[in-house]
């Protein structure tokens, strides 16, 4: 966000936030389809004609690529995707009035501001995500969490957080190296 959004008050945030999502989301209706969201894969859910059947549809899915329409008919939607998919995408009609298009991020820790590069773009840092499980999350990602809620929960209970703890076994590795030294006046923050 930029300064100006920082000087607003508490109620003029507010107020542009939420006319933000109004805007946002009035941009969104337009769409030719409904577009959902997590960390890890989009979902598209496209209206078609009542009746229409698999072998009536046009379907297209390449890494940056997405087009979807009825055979022999202008595309219903065609474009750029805004970030790379796995080419593990799964489509299929949903009840004869939709197509439902799953696709796998290839960059499964980034939003999307967009589903396609030409339509209107959404805030992505607005997004509240739901609750993640621990295991969704990779390696790297998984640890950092698992260090902030040992630390949260060493910091409630009057205890130190790992850092802290670090120092204080380089300290005593030290005193034990070094038995000459008098630490009794140390004062180690």
């Amino acid at each position: 966000m930029s300064s100006d959004y920082d000087k607003l008050t508490k109620e003029e945030r507010q107020a542009k936030d939420k006319a933000d999502r109004e805007r946002e989301a009035a941009e969104q209706a337009t769409l030719p389809y409904k577009w959902h969201q997590e960390l890890g894969e989009v979902d598209l859910i496209v209206p078609v004609p009542k009746g229409t059947r698999g072998k009536n549809l046009d379907v297209n899915i390449g890494k940056q690529k997405l087009a979807v329409g009825l055979k022999g008919q202008d595309k219903i939607l065609e474009g750029t995707l805004c970030k790379e998919i796995k080419l593990s995408a799964d489509c299929r009609p949903e009840d004869q009035e939709a197509v439902h298009i799953h696709l796998e991020k290839l960059n499964k820790q980034q939003w999307w501001e967009n589903v396609l590069t030409h339509h209107p773009k959404i805030d992505t840092t607005k997004i509240q995500p739901e609750n993640s499980k621990l295991s969704d999350l990779d390696g790297e990602t998984r640890g950092m969490v698992e260090k902030m809620m040992f630390d949260n929960q060493q910091k409630q209970m009057g205890k130190p957080t790992s850092d802290e703890l670090k120092k204080i076994e380089a300290i005593q590795k030290f005193q034990k190296a070094h038995p000459e030294l008098d630490f009794s006046q140390a004062k180690i923050s």
